[in-house]
């Protein structure tokens, strides 16, 4: 039988050691956040272009009519507050002094500082953490606990950790609410696979997450200060050896996927039956985030087109050397400039015929060969770019002073603005990106969901909290 969870004091207010992970662009939002901690947990209000709403309560669309780049990202910077804002505001309201409210934010959206200080100055006392992951959060801790807030950053390693907190942290060590170990295998979202791991080779989360431990009591850090296991957690009973594992100290736990199919959850009702239909290795790890990240979700049309246009993909020279010693004659105009092996040019031959006529280069000196809509469609997308992303490889828009990445802009990618927005205001769940962690699947074997059911939020937690 489950031994039962023991709630904890975070900023001032018991919880039970059960977080909302904060799923961006709408995702997640005050309806779901607001139920979570009126239940007793950490609900999460996603910060990452969150919504806001007109006197009317309607959510107002985020459209980009600027010129430029620069207008556009400013623009997003605006919505971003009012958004954030709004969406603490009524969270709290909904939680009615019960749990906590945290905010997510992705370090590497575009705008990420000037949002998370917009939104902090107009809800003070309002949020009590913020979790931040997604690249490496040096100035988390020292904007975030300018407002007297907790920040909790969301690391894949012990390294990660370490780094963060000789550059930075240390110095604001008392408002560290707890450090977030999100699995880079069984998380959705985007995850922080390094380069000397293998994407296709899972590690146990345990000896990670022990090894994260033994770094925060080497730099001084009390067993006290939570980790939170986030990624691939569904029921607590499969986790009850970690609570009071004095190896690990304080354990708390992050639900990300299973409160999308709540009752309360702002997601689609598509998006919704669809989750009750995953089977097991629907959701795949792959890397065509603009973020250069990698990035768990359904493998859905969308993604499988991503698959095989990369598929579609040849590399070549500028000019002819030994391997590479066969003029391309399809796909590009300048057919002089375009060298290629024997067998690549036969199946950029093949994929012609097929309707494949255009070859996009990419900055890696390979070209893509697309059908002419989908053509049409990347160069669309990409010029109507805002800047969603602080370094985006799709459009090569870069936060900077030349706001320019400097690199050629990569066809293999896809505006995750454009898709995420839509998908989580009804798009068809088949033509967009659809985020889910890696357990998804579970909900088609997990007799709670049985006949379609869709629980509250509370009911949830209530099952979650007794093992299930």
């Amino acid at each position: 039988m489950f031994k039962g969870l023991t709630s904890f004091s975070y900023a001032g207010r018991e919880v039970l050691p059960l977080v909302e992970g904060g799923k961006g662009v709408s995702a997640s939002n005050h309806q779901s956040s607001g139920a979570w901690a009126a239940a007793g947990g950490i609900g999460t209000v996603s910060a990452v272009n969150a919504d806001s709403y007109d006197p009317e309560g309607k959510i107002v669309p985020q459209v980009y009519g600027q010129l430029t780049r620069r207008e556009r990202h400013e623009q997003l910077i605006r919505y971003g507050i009012a958004g954030g804002v709004e969406q603490v505001r009524r969270a709290h309201e909904i939680a009615g002094g019960r749990g906590a409210i945290n905010v997510n934010v992705l370090w590497e959206m575009g705008g990420a500082q000037p949002i998370l200080h917009g939104i902090l100055e107009q809800t003070r006392g309002l949020v009590a953490g913020v979790t931040c992951g997604a690249g490496m959060p040096y100035k988390l801790s020292e904007i975030v606990a300018s407002y007297g807030v907790h920040y909790l950053p969301i690391i894949s390693s012990g390294r990660a950790f370490r780094a963060l907190w000789k550059r930075a942290y240390s110095k604001h060590a008392e408002w560290l609410g707890a450090v977030v170990y999100e699995d880079p295998w069984l998380a959705g979202g985007h995850n922080g696979l390094s380069n000397a791991e293998d994407p296709l080779k899972p590690q146990d989360p345990y000896p990670r997450v022990r090894d994260l431990r033994a770094v925060m009591r080497e730099v001084g850090i009390d067993d006290a200060v939570p980790i939170v296991m986030a990624g691939g957690v569904w029921r607590l009973d499969e986790w009850e050896h970690w609570i009071d594992d004095p190896d690990l100290g304080a354990i708390w736990f992050q639900f990300g996927t299973r409160p999308l199919l709540t009752q309360e959850s702002p997601i689609p009702e598509e998006w919704k039956r669809r989750l009750l239909t995953l089977e097991e290795g629907d959701v795949l790890l792959h890397k065509f985030s603009p973020t250069g990240f990698y990035s768990s979700a359904v493998r859905t049309p969308f993604l499988r087109s991503l698959e095989a246009r990369s598929a579609r993909q040849v590399p070549f020279t500028t000019a002819a050397t030994e391997e590479h010693a066969f003029e391309l004659d399809v796909g590009v105009r300048n057919k002089r400039n375009h060298w290629v092996t024997r067998a690549d040019l036969l199946r950029a031959r093949e994929w012609a015929g097929q309707g494949y006529t255009e070859a996009l280069k990419t900055p890696d000196d390979t070209l893509v060969f697309v059908a002419p809509p989908e053509r049409d469609g990347i160069r669309k997308d990409q010029s109507d770019c805002m800047g969603c992303l602080s370094h985006c490889s799709f459009s090569s828009w870069a936060d900077n002073e030349k706001n320019s990445t400097g690199r050629l802009a990569d066809p293999r990618s896809f505006c995750i603005q454009k898709t995420l927005q839509d998908i989580a205001h009804g798009g068809p769940v088949d033509d967009n990106l659809m985020f889910a962690g890696h357990a998804a699947f579970r909900f088609k074997k997990d007799p709670f969901y049985s006949n379609g059911f869709v629980p509250t939020v509370k009911q949830l937690m209530e099952r979650i909290a007794v093992g299930a």
